[in-house]
């Protein structure tokens, strides 16, 4: 436990360092998922941090995660976006995985917006759709608050009731209206990775009422309800599942398609994140 917080001063003491509260303190977090983080180019950049550089993060292995920690505003609004995420699958702990977005909290955030790729287990579904996300079903088998609680940062037990913060998945859902872009409403069914779901494993999900599956978000939207943000979440559906198409699932897939639509998915975040409120 005091590893955990050790690392995490250390990490909020560097950034600080290269962009003091003075200059900026976001108010909102943003984490890119696979293949969409050209959304920095929408951001007036105040200090671009590679991982590298902090100490504690991790620098992401996977492709269409670029892993930099950008500070800025958009539409006047100060936030922090996240571009690109590690994974548990590449091998790391939970606490790893949730440490950028804790980080990000830290800092001052009060909202934090995950983005992900995902595939759709909604036959209607299309490459290219997004679907906001309502709930979440945890399959990883890890929990990024097992082991001692960290009571400066939340309860023991927190209440997931509402794990995404309804208000500002109304607003995702109006935003996305006014754009005229096709989208879902759906539970996320989080999986460990690395390999894609089997046929066999795809009904299953559909059974217990998934409409998307990925390998990300779930740990990062734990740990920010355990420090008492506000939590929305987008996905961008890049493939059907596996068979639901004729299709077989590649990453290159994941990352053409998501990068197919990243001027549509830049300008859902900026009209987004203009209308958000915070205190």
């Amino acid at each position: 436990m005091s590893s955990i917080v050790e690392s995490l001063e250390s990490s909020v003491a560097y950034i600080r360092a290269i962009c003091p509260p003075s200059k900026l303190k976001p108010r909102i977090a943003v984490v890119l998922g696979s293949g969409l983080g050209s959304f920095v180019n929408q951001v007036d950049v105040e200090a671009a941090i590679p991982y590298t550089e902090i100490p504690g993060f991790i620098p992401p292995s996977v492709d269409g995660h670029k892993g930099r920690l950008i500070l800025g505003h958009v539409k006047g609004v100060p936030i922090v976006v996240l571009q690109g995420r590690i994974h548990f699958y590449e091998g790391h702990s939970m606490a790893t995985v949730a440490h950028p977005v804790r980080t990000a909290a830290l800092l001052g955030c009060e909202v934090m917006v995950l983005t992900n790729s995902a595939g759709g287990l909604d036959p209607a579904m299309r490459p290219g759709d997004f679907m906001i996300i309502d709930d979440h079903i945890n399959l990883m088998g890890d929990n990024p608050l097992k082991g001692p609680n960290i009571k400066e940062f939340g309860p023991r037990f927190p209440d997931m009731t509402e794990a995404y913060d309804r208000k500002l998945s109304t607003k995702m859902n109006e935003v996305l209206l006014a754009m005229k872009v096709k989208f879902y409403r759906g539970v996320y069914c989080g999986v460990s990775g690395p390999t894609y779901e089997t046929p066999s494993e795809v009904r299953y999900l559909q059974m217990l009422g998934g409409k998307a599956v990925g390998m990300s978000t779930v740990p990062e939207t734990i740990a920010a309800n355990h420090l008492g943000l506000r939590v929305c979440a987008l996905s961008c559906i890049t493939n059907l599942a596996a068979g639901l198409s004729q299709n077989k699932l590649s990453h290159e897939e994941v990352t053409e398609t998501a990068r197919a639509v990243e001027a549509k998915f830049g300008q859902f975040l900026v009209d987004f994140i203009s209308r958000v409120e915070t205190t």
